[in-house]
């Protein structure tokens, strides 16, 4: 993968450096202390992965990441814990609180592959099923036949027209595998079926007999064509 990081602190980027160098699927192109400055990198060349951090003079790396139309993925890096659940509510792959060892930095790489080899999957399986890691198998789940996600504690739950699937996969991986399309995030916990829905308001949505909330941050999502 195609990594950039910035961060305004050199010796942060030459320990990011320095890791990246001993992860082979991690190509860590270039580094900046200036965030504007990568504004204009991603703009002309194909980045895959930014590691990006959070406290930083001009501007942050959470407004940093919102300014993005097309963001690539991002592992936050930084000395601070409070934006831990905003940098998951972006879609981060992962939040690294400073100081990380190697080990740590590795971690937060693998989820990074996991989830850039889905897109690929995502790409090549035409919309119509996707795999779903169930143990040490790969479990064929058909798309039509799927009502609603949630996730609950380390597992997701796929809820299928027949039966529950329950997956080590996490939500927000789910959430890319899944065409959005016909599928679309109402809360941090569930990903619902755009055509399985019965009814819905401003609060909450029903398929058949089950009531989804939608969550305060996902207010303005579309559930009708």
């Amino acid at each position: 993968m195609i990594a950039i990081a910035i961060d305004d602190e050199p010796i942060a980027l030459e320990i990011i450096k320095s890791h990246a160098s001993k992860v082979p699927f991690i190509e860590l192109k270039s580094q900046f202390t200036n965030a504007f400055e990568a504004i204009t990198y991603l703009q002309q060349n194909k980045v895959e992965l930014i590691f990006l951090d959070i406290k930083m003079p001009d501007i942050s790396g959470i407004d940093f990441l919102k300014s993005l139309s097309n963001p690539p993925m991002v592992i936050f890096t930084t000395a601070y814990t409070e934006h831990a659940v905003q940098s998951f509510e972006l879609d981060a792959v992962d939040y690294l609180l400073k100081p990380f060892s190697l080990s740590r930095f590795l971690k937060a790489c693998n989820k990074a592959q996991e989830l850039y080899n889905l897109r690929n999957q995502k790409l090549e399986q035409k919309n119509e099923y996707i795999f779903v890691k169930d143990g040490y198998e790969q479990i064929k789940v058909e798309l039509d036949k799927i009502l609603y996600v949630e996730a609950s504690g380390n597992y997701t739950q796929i809820q299928l027209k027949d039966k529950l699937l329950s997956s080590r996969i996490t939500i927000n991986d789910l959430a890319e595998l899944l065409p959005k399309t016909e599928f679309v995030r109402c809360h941090r916990a569930f990903i619902i079926a755009k055509n399985k829905i019965t009814k819905f308001d401003r609060n909450q949505i029903w398929i058949g007999d089950k009531i989804i909330p939608i969550g305060a941050t996902y207010t303005n999502i579309k559930l009708t064509d």
